[in-house]
This record gives structure tokens, sequence and C-alpha cells, in this order.
């Protein structure tokens, strides 16, 4: 979308300043169909530093999520510019990856629908 959807923006600022994560959202998005829970940013920052600092390889990357932090609290005059998915699936066909839900950052800008709840699938 050239103009961000402002039903979409208000939902997205509704999770930052009500602190919640239990908006299920489903967005396409350069054609891909990502399906989960919205949260709001310093969370799923924080769940993503979580995951790294526990990878060998990816700990060192965990501290610019959490740096940036404190400069992401939400502003009420700022309205939020991306989605911040967790317990997210991309869906292809009925399956959905990764299995067991990922954090997905989305711009809002870039998505081109969108409905309320997720979707199910299944591997059989």
């Amino acid at each position: 979308m050239s103009k961000p959807d402002e039903l979409l923006v208000a939902v997205a600022t509704k999770v930052e300043f009500e602190q919640s994560n239990q908006m299920s959202l489903t967005v396409v998005a350069g054609g891909a169909v990502i399906t989960g829970r919205l949260a709001p940013e310093a969370v799923w920052r924080q769940r993503v530093a979580e995951v790294l600092t526990d990878s060998d390889l990816l700990g060192p990357f965990s501290g610019l999520f959490m740096a940036a932090e404190t400069a992401h609290r939400p502003d009420e005059h700022r309205p939020p510019t991306h989605l911040h998915f967790h317990v997210a699936r991309i869906l292809q066909g009925s399956t959905g990856i990764p299995e067991t839900g990922g954090m997905y950052r989305v711009a809002i800008k870039d998505v081109s629908a969108w409905t309320v709840g997720d979707f199910s699938y299944s591997d059989h």
C-alpha cells in the first residue's frame, strides 16, 4: 500500500498503548500470508533478544534489540509504522511455517490485505 490503512494503524496503535498481545491478525505483505498475534514493540524486542541471547552464534546481536528498547516506547503523536507478530506463521498452502510460531516484523505500509483473526492450518 502506498498509504498505510488508517484502520490497521489504529489497531497497531491500540496494541501499543494497551500493551496487549492478544490481538490475532492475518496480513498479506509482499505476497506472503502471515498469521498470528500482535505484540507491543517493546515486548517483541525483548522476546527476540532473549532468543538471540540463548544462541552461541547470534548472542552478540541481542544487544541491538535491547539497546533500542527505550527509544521505542509508544508515542501518542507518532503512530506505529510496523506490526510486531509473535506466535506467527507464514502460510504456505495448508502448512504454517514455522510449526512452533515465529517473530515477524512487518511494515504497515507493505500490507496489501488484512483480516482480524488467524487462519487455521494443518499438516494433514
